[in-house]
């Protein structure tokens, strides 16, 4: 395998391969939208206590659009090591991630599903330093932000469509192309674990993340505050996750035990407890 056409997965982003020894024996390897990370423990012990005999899980926690990568190039590089997992599932955050799997000859199109909702918020350090109050003050050449890059992570489509609703195409423009060789813009790889450090340590102003992320960001000590975008900036009637199971998936029973299990109102009320917003099916 020639591993100069496989996407690398940044050498600190161990927290996002869980249980990688196992990955080479397990009965069943998920590849899960990174940004349900704080759902996941409790999702696959509740899984596993419904099937007991699904005993070896390995997932992933990256963003679905390096996961997606991964998929269609055959693995990836981690720490100078190839891993060359082909999941048995695989989630999303917007509909192009299981269209390209279609079209690749991944997945038919009765394979995905849609199963879950979110939505935006803006995340700022404790006492709001920069004064922001609405999703155009983003705009402003001084406010530093952190941006989750589209070449890899979904929500940045959605963080573009809010900003396209807020200014126009020329809001996108300005943060998406003129801040950042401004350095103003600042891309991130796994967004949902270099913002809040971001956060943290003050080298930005603010960074759009799920609000699913700020809920889990209370229960540590990271000192942030949110600015609220609106209802109709916060992209919660246009924000769906889909999941499939692969044509090719290693562990097809397994698999199909666990989509089953995603849609099943257990998973979906340890979603909500999360602050996802869980899918109806019957709408």
């Amino acid at each position: 395998m020639d591993t100069k056409q496989l996407p690398v997965i940044p050498p600190e982003r161990s927290d996002d391969l869980h249980h990688l020894e196992l990955a080479a024996s397990c009965d069943l390897a998920l590849f899960m939208a990174g940004n349900q990370f704080m759902a996941m423990k409790e999702l696959v012990a509740a899984f596993q206590k419904k099937c007991p005999q699904v005993t070896n899980i390995f997932y992933e926690t990256l963003p679905p659009g390096l996961e997606l990568k991964q998929i269609l190039a055959g693995g990836a590089v981690f720490n100078q090591t190839v891993i060359d997992i082909y999941p048995d599932i695989y989630s999303s955050v917007n509909l192009a991630g299981m269209q390209t799997l279609e079209s690749s000859g991944h997945v038919d199109v009765s394979d995905y599903h849609l199963y879950l909702h979110n939505r935006l918020t803006l995340m700022v350090p404790a006492g709001n330093p920069a004064g922001i109050r609405t999703v155009q003050d983003l705009g402003r050449d001084d406010i530093r932000i952190s941006q989750p890059d589209p070449a890899n992570e979904d929500i940045a489509y959605h963080i573009m469509d809010m900003y396209r609703a807020a200014g126009g195409e020329a809001l996108v423009q300005h943060i998406m192309e003129t801040k950042r060789a401004l350095g103003t813009t600042i891309f991130t790889v796994v967004h949902h674990r270099e913002t809040p450090l971001r956060i943290r340590k003050r080298t930005v102003d603010a960074g759009p993340v799920w609000i699913t992320e700020a809920i889990h960001a209370q229960a540590t000590d990271l000192p942030f505050e949110v600015v609220a975008p609106g209802e109709f900036l916060d992209q919660r009637d246009r924000i769906n996750y889909y999941i499939c199971k692969l044509k090719r998936a290693p562990h097809p029973e397994n698999a199909q035990l666990f989509l089953d299990f995603i849609m099943s109102p257990t998973a979906q009320r340890i979603y909500t407890r999360h602050g996802f917003t869980a899918h109806d099916a019957s709408s």
